[in-house]
């Protein structure tokens, strides 16, 4: 018979453990794909209403500095990773179960976010679109990459019609293997996944990841707008779907008592898509997805919890898609993998409002495109992929003969028009934005992976291996529309 010593010793030691599962925040973290500030209306945008993520930002914090990729696998690699794009080497999108050539994620050379929680004692879940793994082949990948279950578009996959599917009668992978889920609609499936999950891991920190396949094309009637035909009243309606969609998972965090705990943010990879503008405060904003325009690039991030994050801020504090893997350990008390070096900075002290600032003083995005198919695998076209660094008001394209080209002022020129590069008066802060980029590698990585299998599908080489990559000299051309909606060629 134990003792009373004994008795009360085991009981401060579940005590102990309790608290410290009940101290680790649950994140749940949502990336909507090709949708930009234009389409948010607590943003400014006047052609929608986004009720319910406009409550997450007034009960939460808006931020208007968040820098993604202009592409959505950089993105989504770059968040996986904590790694810019010339580190991971996942400069472009690779559609890997549509093109293959052996290249995939391969989870033995790269980190990933979902691990990292995972060592910290996080039970974890995704949900939504991939496209980095072909699961006919890596069927496992998921659990592979840290997640205990999963449930995902598969991407298309060549030769397989049904895949080609996202939303309704959509493909889906899941541990019970690849099907189609009949007349359904996707984004249903993935939020009552992401639900059930929750009610079974309640007791558990999680960290679930829903990367959305909303409102990406092909633009398709949603549950809610079977009969819109015009485009944009199709792309309107995917975008309140996607709406209502976060506006459930809140729902179901406050009905599972788990809300005050939960960490909910909501962002998305890039801008919308080049068919589409909105009006954003008085101003006309054409998508600007794979451009590193500001509409582009900076992108809605709103994140909410009402027991920890600050209520109704908006803060202009620089952070991108890298910071957020150093930013959930912290937040979740993970060590980073030392065998692995990380370009993200932690900036949870803002979430949690224990500062204004994070440790960033420049924020930075890649351009995209421009990946081949060589006799040795997956290469990017350039050595030196071009890109802008932001020290908020002011940004620097650099291009691909690693020069500058180009610095506007983003507070004053909406539309970037004015290149201030030949002006002496701006010779210092040109000077400040370039050192960044001489700091980092001389030469893009290429994807890492060990290559799989041939396949049927591979998509065949095109060129010797790097006899392309000769570091194209010339200034960025950026397309940039002016309010009457025309397009005019800027150097």
């Amino acid at each position: 018979m134990k003792s009373a010593c004994q008795k009360l010793l085991s009981c401060l030691i579940l005590l102990c453990a309790f608290t410290l599962k009940a101290e680790k925040p649950n994140i749940v973290f949502i990336l909507m794909d090709d949708l930009g500030k234009e389409w948010i209306s607590s943003y400014g945008a006047q052609d929608i209403d986004t009720p319910h993520i406009d409550a997450l930002a007034q009960n939460g914090m808006k931020f208007t500095n968040f820098y993604s990729m202009p592409q959505c696998t950089p993105t989504r690699v770059a968040f996986m990773t904590g790694q810019y794009p010339f580190r991971n080497g996942w400069v472009n999108h690779w559609d890997v179960p549509r093109w293959g050539g052996g290249c995939h994620f391969d989870w033995e050379k790269n980190p990933s976010i979902a691990r990292v929680m995972q060592s910290a004692g996080y039970k974890t879940a995704v949900a939504g679109k991939w496209q980095v793994n072909d699961f006919r082949i890596q069927p496992k990948a998921m659990v592979h990459h840290g997640f205990d279950d999963y449930c995902m578009w598969t991407g298309y996959e060549t030769g397989n019609p049904a895949s080609g599917k996202r939303y309704w009668d959509p493909y889906l992978h899941t541990k019970k293997g690849s099907k189609t889920y009949g007349d359904k609609y996707s984004e249903d499936i993935f939020s009552d996944f992401l639900i059930n999950f929750m009610k079974e891991n309640k007791d558990d920190p999680m960290f679930l990841y829903y990367a959305m396949c909303l409102p990406h094309g092909p633009l398709e009637a949603t549950p809610d707008a079977p009969n819109a035909t015009e485009k944009v009243d199709v792309f309107k309606a995917m975008v309140k779907y996607a709406d209502k969609i976060i506006g459930k998972i809140d729902t179901a965090l406050t009905d599972l008592g788990i809300r005050e705990n939960t960490i909910l943010i909501v962002t998305a990879d890039n801008g919308s898509t080049g068919s589409m503008r909105g009006t954003m405060n008085g101003r006309i904003v054409h998508g600007g997805k794979t451009r590193t325009t500001e509409n582009g690039i900076n992108g809605p991030f709103i994140v909410s919890a009402p027991g920890l994050v600050p209520q109704g801020k908006t803060n202009n504090t620089l952070c991108d898609v890298t910071d957020l893997l150093p930013t959930f350990a912290k937040l979740g008390g993970a060590q980073l993998p030392e065998d692995h070096i990380f370009d993200g900075l932690s900036f949870a002290d803002v979430l949690l409002g224990k500062t204004e600032k994070g440790p960033r003083s420049w924020n930075m995005s890649m351009g995209g495109k421009g990946t081949v198919m060589s006799d040795k695998g997956v290469e990017n076209v350039w050595y030196f992929r071009d890109r802008v660094i932001s020290n908020g008001k002011y940004k620097l394209w650099v291009s691909p003969a690693r020069k500058p080209v180009k610095l506007v002022d983003t507070t004053k020129d909406f539309y970037e028009k004015e290149n201030l590069i030949q002006n002496p008066e701006y010779a210092e802060v040109v000077n400040t934005l370039f050192a960044v980029v001489k700091n980092q590698l001389e030469k893009d990585n290429d994807p890492n992976y060990t290559p799989l299998k041939p396949q049927k599908w591979d998509l065949k080489p095109t060129v010797k291996s790097q006899e392309w990559k000769s570091g194209k000299p010339g200034d960025i051309i950026e397309y940039i529309p002016d309010v009457q909606g025309s397009k005019k060629n800027k150097k």
